[in-house]
């Protein structure tokens, strides 16, 4: 019975810092997710979840992970922004999740963006375009990871339950 409180404890950490993560940068949110099911899964014997519940969980978090890190680039090509629009969004979201915490993630996504294209793309007739679309990349993996993620702390849950049930 301790093994099962202690993997459910730690797995719901793991949920916790992978609903972090999914906001703020550099943090694999939906992996961290995933690995509380394989905590709750090895206390359990492998039984609680059928191991193609887990190797769609995995793939799915690992998946939106990479989508995130591709939709900014091509949200902003698209509207026509360089890579200093792209990394000024991922400076301005770090700064922003630092010094203005929960929203700053957000604002510093868009201001990070404009400022990158301001800066390191003079020649850009339209650098508000252009950080509106990196915005929106940003703001999109944002939410494909707390969807995913959110699945996952669902099939925890279940599972969680099964485990003492």
């Amino acid at each position: 019975m301790i093994a099962e409180i202690l993997a459910v404890s730690g797995g719901a950490v793991l949920l916790i810092l992978g609903l972090i993560g999914c906001v703020v940068p550099v943090v694999p949110g939906p992996v961290l997710a995933v690995a509380a099911l394989f905590v709750v899964s090895i206390v359990g014997g492998w039984l609680v979840y059928a191991p193609v519940t887990l190797v769609i969980w995995t793939a799915l978090a690992v998946g939106a992970q990479i989508v995130d890190s591709i939709l900014p680039a091509r949200a902003a090509g698209k509207a026509g922004a360089n890579r200093g629009g792209v990394w000024g969004s991922i400076v301005g979201m770090i700064a922003g999740t630092v010094f203005f915490p929960p929203f700053g993630v957000f604002l510093g996504a868009f201001a990070g963006a404009l400022v990158g294209e301001l800066v390191f793309h003079r020649d850009n007739k339209n650098p508000l375009k252009a950080a509106i679309a990196v915005f929106r990349g940003t703001i999109g993996g944002i939410v494909l990871k707390l969807a995913v993620t959110g699945g996952v702390a669902f099939v925890f849950v279940r599972g969680a339950l099964r485990l003492f049930g």
